[in-house]
């Protein structure tokens, strides 16, 4: 038994010290690298006893060295490197660098073709037993530097305005007996700030704007990701001469921030043994700088005629929008606006106010109207020539006064955007102001009840306006009816020195008869009708009427005159009449049912009153004869 206990701790001891052992840990090989460019092989060295910060040494057995090895640099000893690698570590192209204690990467900055070879890469021991492994190799191939870019046109520095299409080519190719790949990127130094063509102080950064990757993928900068999506840059690949492959990109719209300078870089790319993907050659070719114009340096709208037009209620009116500086070799898309502030029923306004929509020319020349709908038959916009548009209303009226503005939005190198697409700069014109000489109406109203009967509920409201207009020329009135409630009585409190303010509902209408003759109505209750009696008088009729059309009522005037055209427009001067109380008493059925109710609900309770009391006495009196017996 104690010779079992015994094999068994020798066994574990062995076992623990397996485990424990040292290890140096290089990539699998062999690597192909390309000459001229860098080469950086990691080792790790784990299992060890003794400090964190271990030593590292790295030998080269050259092909042609018949076994004999090359000692290339030490992080121990600087006098390692053996002749053919001394130069190069004073200088520093030879050199270890270390990630941590235990893990360092040899780095040679320019590999040469004699530096083929197997690497071993060795751990002097810290140990106190010496055992596990001490080193670890890895060969290395150097394969020629085949990789060629070109370029077919450069930038010449001239500024592009901003929406100009920018097409930039760049030709590359490999030829390797190995396999490995190729990739191709455009990238950008410096440039402006931000993404709001504000002008900004340029920046030292490179960005990637969109390259074709190693497995033919198409893969935009983090930056440029959104203007791929929308389809304003693209790359593509296209076979050209000599076994070159041409990369074309595109950026269809251009904007400030895409100031800078440009550059194409190609990559060859190999998998290694542990099918990790590896940069081993690539090429930058700068390709030119590039300045971008801001549209908003050369852009300006104008609109005439200027300053102030007075015209007499009927003219026509003609205002024109020129866009002025437009890049012609820029295929822009423009929204033109007319906007109007003031009215024909206040003054001009020149500063506040609110500013309405009359017409809207859109980039795919679709017309529409603002808020005045009917302007759209009594008026045009159209555009008369390159970049100038003009608003004419065939008959202006006194509503059309006010301060006219041109507003366009310019969409640069969008011919047709889409409807989410924002403007790349909107400007207005200066305004002008446009007067209507109108002629001198005067407008009267008066509001009475018709003569008859009391008005009880059930009767017909007659409610009478004399609307007269005092002016020269055809002319009619539009006569609208109110009501609201009647005002309750307001009492006056002891506590408080002031009578209290009576409570002013607002006015509700109830119907209105246009200047043509068409009768509106706005009640939903009872059955109403609206006629015009003679050349100035209007009737007002609510027919069986209940207790809610009693009221206040009045009669709105306004005076519509016509121009010389024919058609019918809103001076704008109006007129309120006074107010008529209606007052709707109960009916003769009514009064008497009042009794009638009271009557026989007094009678009810007397005789329910009597039947309790003596069905009460009786129960009593029959109880007391029962406990008797």
């Amino acid at each position: 038994m104690a010779g079992i206990k015994t094999t068994l701790f020798v066994f574990l001891h062995y076992a623990l010290q397996l485990t424990a052992s040292r290890e140096v840990t290089v990539p699998e090989g062999p690597l192909y690298r390309v000459a001229g460019f860098s080469l950086s092989l990691p080792c790790a060295v784990s299992g060890y006893e003794g400090p964190r910060t271990q030593d590292f040494e790295w030998f080269l057995y050259r092909d042609d060295s018949g076994g004999r090895p090359i000692g290339v640099v030490s992080t121990k000893d600087k006098g390692f490197p053996y002749a053919p690698f001394q130069a190069r570590v004073r200088n520093g192209e030879v050199r270890v660098d270390r990630d941590s204690g235990d893990h360092v990467r040899l780095v040679l900055q320019r590999l040469r073709t004699d530096d083929q070879g197997k690497y071993e890469c060795y751990t002097p021991s810290t140990d106190n037993v010496y055992q596990g492994s001490y080193s670890g190799s890895v060969v290395v191939k150097v394969i020629p530097d085949t990789l060629q870019i070109s370029y077919t046109r450069s930038l010449t520095g001239q500024p592009l305005p901003e929406g100009a299409e920018l097409t930039l080519t760049c030709s590359a190719s490999i030829r390797s007996e190995q396999l490995t790949h190729l990739s191709v990127t455009f990238g950008k130094r410096g440039g402006q700030a931000g993404s709001s063509g504000a002008a900004g102080p340029e920046l030292s950064t490179v960005r990637e704007i969109i390259s074709i990757d190693k497995l033919l993928g198409v893969v935009p900068g983090r930056a440029y990701k959104k203007r791929y999506d929308d389809g304003d840059i693209t790359l593509e690949k296209r076979n050209g001469d000599g076994g070159q492959d041409v990369y074309v990109m595109k950026m269809r719209v251009l904007q400030p921030v895409d100031t800078g300078a440009y550059f194409c870089e190609a990559a060859q790319w190999i998998r290694d043994p542990d099918r990790s993907w590896q940069k081993i050659a690539h090429r930058t070719l700068d390709i030119g700088n590039l300045t971008v114009k801001q549209l908003s340096e050369s852009l300006s709208v104008t609109s005439s005629p200027q300053g102030e037009v007075t015209l007499q209620v009927g003219s026509p009116l003609l205002l024109t929008c020129d866009v002025n500086g437009l890049p012609s070799d820029v295929n822009s898309g423009l929204q033109v606006q007319w906007m109007k502030r003031g009215s024909a029923g206040g003054e001009l306004v020149g500063s506040g106010g609110v500013e309405v929509e009359v017409a809207k020319m859109s980039p795919d020349g679709v017309v529409t109207w603002g808020d005045d709908i009917s302007r759209a038959s009594g008026g045009s916009m159209e555009k008369v020539g390159e970049a100038s548009y003009s608003l004419k209303l065939f008959s202006a009226r006194p509503s059309d006064s006010g301060v006219y503005r041109c507003m366009v939005s310019v969409y640069a190198g969008r011919r047709i955007p889409a409807p989410s697409t924002p403007a790349t700069l909107t400007l207005r014109s200066d305004g002008v102001t446009v007067n209507l000489k109108t002629k001198d109406v005067v407008v009267s109203a008066r509001a009475q009840i018709a003569r008859g009967p009391l008005l009880k509920r059930g009767s017909t409201i007659t409610v009478l306006c004399t609307a007269t207009i005092t002016t020269t020329g055809p002319a009619q009135a539009q006569v609208q009816w109110l009501r609201w409630p009647i005002p309750e009585p307001q009492i006056r409190r002891v506590t408080s020195p002031m009578p209290e303010p009576a409570v002013q509902a607002d006015p509700r209408p109830v119907a209105a008869l246009t200047y043509d003759g068409i009768v509106e109505i706005y009640t939903n209750g009872s059955e109403v009708s609206v006629d015009r009696l003679s050349a100035v008088s209007y009737r007002l009729r609510v027919h069986t009427a209940t207790i809610e059309d009693q009221g206040m009522y009045a009669c709105h005037a306004e005076a519509w005159g016509q121009d010389p055209h024919g058609g019918w427009y809103n001076s704008g001067v109006k007129a309120e009449s006074n107010a008529v109380t209606v007052y709707l008493y109960a009916r003769v059925a009514d009064l008497l049912l009042i009794p009638l109710v009271v009557g026989v609900s007094s009678a009810l309770f007397v005789g329910i009153t009597i039947i309790a009391t003596v069905t009460c006495c009786f129960m009593k009196r029959l109880n007391k004869q029962r406990a008797r017996r």
